[in-house]
């Protein structure tokens, strides 16, 4: 069977996750098809998603005047899995901040640039729980969960909840498309595809 895979294509780092998408198929059984979401009527025929990071604002002000916010409700509704990562993080989370519209889909509230501007962007070696060796994650202008409210918190940096999981949905404050290292990817998409087929 061929798992359609979508990439939320509106701002941000679409072709790194392509990518990153297609590194981390190498592993699974299925072949994979991936597909870039710029309007509605995309998303209905993905079995995954991916929200990338890029400039919350926009994405989230895109996304609802494009019609695709009520697809990815229902994407998360029907258990398919979900991986949100700094932006994408956000645009899933509640609402705190007046300028994004999020669609609160994942119990967290989000802080944005938690950890400073661009020239305070790092690289860390992060244990994240279901992973069997630290990840070098890379944060850029990157979000911290203020609130995890009921989501699993997978790593924290500092004490701040940085990756998290609630049903299909994982969602990280760092990039994990900026590295080589293809596991927080399956772990998102691929490991929770077997379970829930």
């Amino acid at each position: 069977m061929t798992l359609v895979a979508g990439v939320l294509a509106v701002q941000g780092n679409v072709s790194e996750h392509v990518r990153a998408t297609e590194r981390a198929a190498d592993s699974s059984s299925d072949p994979i098809e991936i597909r870039e979401i710029r309007s509605a009527g995309t998303l209905p025929d993905c079995d995954l998603l991916l929200a990338p990071g890029g400039e919350s604002t926009a994405i989230a002000r895109l996304v609802h005047e494009g019609g695709i916010a009520p697809e990815i409700r229902a994407h998360v509704t029907a258990g398919k899995p979900v991986l949100a990562t700094c932006a994408g993080m956000i645009l899933l989370g509640r609402g705190n901040d007046d300028r994004v519209e999020t669609l609160d889909l994942l119990d967290v509230v989000v802080e944005r640039n938690a950890f400073g501007r661009q020239r305070d962007s790092f690289e860390t070696a992060l244990e994240v729980a279901g992973l069997d060796e630290p990840f070098p994650a890379v944060f850029i202008r990157a979000p911290a969960v203020t609130d995890s409210g009921d989501c699993e918190v997978l790593a924290r940096v500092d004490g701040r909840p940085v990756a998290v999981r609630q049903g299909p949905i994982v969602a990280t404050a760092f990039h994990p498309e900026l590295t080589d290292d293809r596991r927080v990817h399956r772990l998102a998409l691929f490991e929770s595809t077997r379970v829930t087929q």
